[in-house]
Parts: C-alpha cells; sequence; structure tokens
C-alpha cells in the first residue's frame, strides 16, 4: 500500500493488473503518483521508502510492502514551460533550466522537426498527456517538397496504413498547394512524415504548433516561456490535475 505526505491523492483505479514483486518506479507510476521516470527522480531526490527504509532505483516491492513519498521541509513548486525547438536539435539535448529545478521534456520531436515541446519537473504530466486514450490534441503546421494531392485530404483524415497499423482519424486543413494543419491525438514514432510518405508526399517541414490548450504562437525558436495562470490551469484541468 501506499501513503503520501503533503500530496494530492489520486484515486483513479489502474486497468493494469499488478504482478508482484514489481520495481518501486513502475509501482509508482501504477498507483498514478507520477511516470516512470518522475518516480525515478523521486527516489534519486531521497523521497520514497519502502517499510520505513530509503528505496535505491532498481528496488522491487511486494504487495504487502509500505511505500511511502515523503517531502521533507518545503516542496520546491511545480514548473510548467513551453519551448520552442528548433529544427536540427534532438530532444534529449534540450538544455534548458528554471532556477535551480531540472526540468524534462514531455514528449519527443524528432530532429528534423521543430516546434512546441513542453517541459516540466511535474513527473505526473507524462502519461496523462501522452497516453493515447487520454485523446490530448497535438496540431501540427506541414509543408511538403510536392504539390498535395487531390484526395490527399480526405485520405489523411480516414486514417493510413503504416507498417501493420492504421492511425486514428484525424483533422486537416489545407492551407495552399504545398502547406496543411494536421491534428493528431495519438503521436507514433515519425506518424506524419509515415502518413505522408504513404500518400506519395515527401514532407520538407514540419512545426509543432500547439499541444493540448498550450500554443506556440510567436515564441522564438530555441526561446522558452513560463506556462501560467488560466492557461496553466486549464492545462492541468485537462489532466485532472486542477
Amino acid at each position: 500500500m501506499i501513503s503520501q505526505n503533503h500530496m494530492k491523492k489520486d484515486n483513479k483505479v489502474s486497468l493494469e493488473k499488478p504482478m508482484f514483486p514489481m520495481r518501486i518506479n513502475k509501482y509508482l507510476a501504477l498507483q498514478k503518483h507520477s511516470t516512470r521516470r518522475g518516480a525515478d527522480l523521486l527516489i534519486a531526490d531521497r523521497k520514497v521508502f519502502i517499510n520505513g527504509r530509503l528505496a535505491v532505483l532498481g528496488d522491487k516491492v511486494m504487495e504487502s510492502d509500505k511505500v511511502e513519498v515523503k517531502f521533507r521541509g518545503v516542496q520546491k513548486p511545480y514548473i510548467y514551460l513551453a519551448y520552442h525547438k528548433p529544427r536540427g536539435l534532438m530532444t534529449e539535448e534540450i538544455g534548458v533550466k528554471e532556477g535551480d529545478a531540472p526540468v524534462f521534456p514531455i514528449g519527443r520531436l524528432d530532429k528534423d522537426s521543430e516546434g512546441l515541446i513542453i517541459l516540466t519537473n511535474d513527473g505526473r504530466v507524462t502519461e496523462r498527456l501522452l497516453r493515447p486514450a487520454q485523446a490530448h490534441e497535438k496540431e501540427y503546421l506541414v509543408r511538403t517538397k510536392n504539390t498535395l494531392r487531390s484526395s490527399f485530404k480526405n485520405k489523411m483524415e480516414a486514417g493510413v496504413q503504416i507498417d501493420k497499423e492504421k492511425t486514428s482519424k484525424c483533422k486537416v486543413k489545407i492551407l495552399d498547394e504545398h502547406t496543411f494543419r494536421i491534428i493528431l491525438t495519438e503521436g507514433k514514432k515519425h506518424q506524419i512524415r509515415r502518413m505522408c510518405d504513404a500518400l506519395f508526399q515527401e514532407v520538407q517541414d514540419l512545426k509543432r504548433v500547439r499541444v493540448a490548450n498550450i500554443e506556440l504562437g510567436n515564441l522564438p525558436t530555441g526561446s522558452h516561456r513560463t506556462i501560467s495562470g488560466p492557461e496553466l490551469h486549464t492545462f492541468l484541468h485537462s489532466l485532472d490535475l486542477a
């Protein structure tokens, strides 16, 4: 069983049947306390205890174990940033710090793409934002090298067969003969590029301009801004975190 000090309790029950023994980071993730990565950060910060003993990375727990997450002193506030990733930069290479609190990217953009990446130190966000079942929208602006075919919009919106699976339905708006906007609620690897390839269209430029209600706007390339106020409240509310 798990208990928390000074944290909001999430009463949602995981649909995954727990198998014990299991790694402590997976256990915390299944309890909806954080993602596995977020759990690793809590363990590294010496905030997780198993039967009163300080947990270490790689620990395994049994169903009967008592797992606690404790915060000593004042808990550092959560930070949420919107970052404009430049083309040519890998997501893992993003080096942004806000004060003394390290932040990490939520999701990925491939090296040849640019646009919005959300950065945070809140490990609860990753699963709730990226899990396909949550159906959070992600919007992209795409330019192709060759002229868009007349059937492109209808075929993209209906779902495209890539490898052994078909993509979910999406929304497409044609802007000109080489440019379109697309809104997805899933995030398969290189999905838009692979969808375009399957329809004989070659992507020249791809930019993510929105994630949920967070918009890239006029944020300069390589810059970041703080997500706060009503914008943050709407974002967290959509993740059941507010």
